[in-house]
């Protein structure tokens, strides 16, 4: 085991395969010896047939040294749901009348954004340190993955007003008790666990924000396909990552037809032509590492087919 547990996350514009090639990642790293975890952050999930498995929120071994696990956003946003319940405590501490209803409507007003990238940021910091040697995370599609990447921020802001929020209600709760109860009024009074609560939760996605910059543990490899759109998109995602100093260490080119028969069909011969000019524009373009993923003969699922991609990558 390392000291410190790795993260790689694989992202890219829907439909290019950052399933497969995250799952095979993960494979080849536990054949290697390395404990590893591969989760699944995409709401519309298939880590699961990647593997041929029934995947849920919890790991499960799918095998040796190989976990898996599909993030649950309802549950993974349960653990920010008592930021809420931590101010209404407080706010029923200072007398204010609030109810079921109340705390329902505080939540759903918003709060706390991003539904899928709460959970997701929450699956971060929930695995960060756990026991494995490296996590690597399936996230969803581009757009996701660019809201999941501001969410830290985000959030680490809303919580700070939170916080402040409840210091100044606080205040005004012992001040008014002070004018009945005297000095009496600052012995048990509550709210130290709900104060709590919101820093710790403060602290925690602040600490997820600075391990998705982190170098040394963090790295996030941008999946594309040999398709114009699929490498505008990635290089439109690069940037942004390099702009949020997010480290990427490589670009992985997948589906790349090779003509492995030598084939002297015509579509044979003109699908190796575009795709090789295309891998030759990435690798003119990019000024990262490019993997190559052949394509695969049927289905890209099960244990035989990500063995193959896990070689290359």
């Amino acid at each position: 085991m390392t000291d410190e547990t790795d993260i790689v996350l694989y992202g890219g514009k829907g439909g290019v395969g950052k399933t497969t090639c995250a799952a095979a990642h993960a494979l080849g790293l536990a054949a290697a010896g390395k404990r590893t975890l591969v989760v699944s952050t995409d709401p519309a999930h298939s880590l699961g047939d990647s593997f041929d498995r029934s995947l849920d929120a919890d790991p499960t071994e799918v095998a040796d040294a190989l976990f898996a696990v599909e993030v649950d956003s309802e549950a993974g946003q349960e653990a920010y749901r008592s930021v809420v319940e931590a101010l209404v405590a407080e706010f029923r501490d200072a007398g204010l009348p609030l109810d079921e209803s109340d705390l329902e409507r505080l939540f759903d007003a918003g709060l706390i954004p991003g539904g899928d990238e709460v959970a997701a940021l929450e699956y971060i910091a929930r695995y960060a340190d756990a026991d494995y040697d490296t996590v690597v995370f399936d996230t969803a599609p581009t757009g996701h993955t660019l809201r999941l990447l501001d969410l830290p921020d985000v959030l680490a802001e809303t919580l700070g007003v939170a916080g402040d929020v409840q210091r100044r209600v606080r205040r005004t709760a012992r001040a008014a008790r002070s004018m009945v109860l005297g000095p009496a009024a600052y012995w048990g009074g509550g709210g130290d666990d709900n104060a709590d609560a919101v820093t710790t939760l403060h602290d925690r996605v602040e600490a997820v924000g600075t391990l998705l910059r982190d170098p040394t543990r963090t790295s996030f490899r941008v999946v594309c396909t040999p398709e114009r759109m699929a490498i505008a998109e990635s290089e439109r995602l690069v940037a942004r990552l390099r702009e949020a100093e997010v480290p990427v260490d490589a670009l992985v080119v997948n589906r790349l037809f090779t003509n492995p028969d030598d084939c002297d069909c015509a579509r044979c011969r003109r699908d190796e032509r575009r795709h090789a000019d295309r891998l030759a524009a990435v690798e003119g373009t990019f000024d990262l590492p490019v993997r190559r993923v052949p394509e695969l003969d049927g289905e890209a699922q099960g244990m035989d087919a990500l063995e193959r991609v896990a070689g290359v990558l």
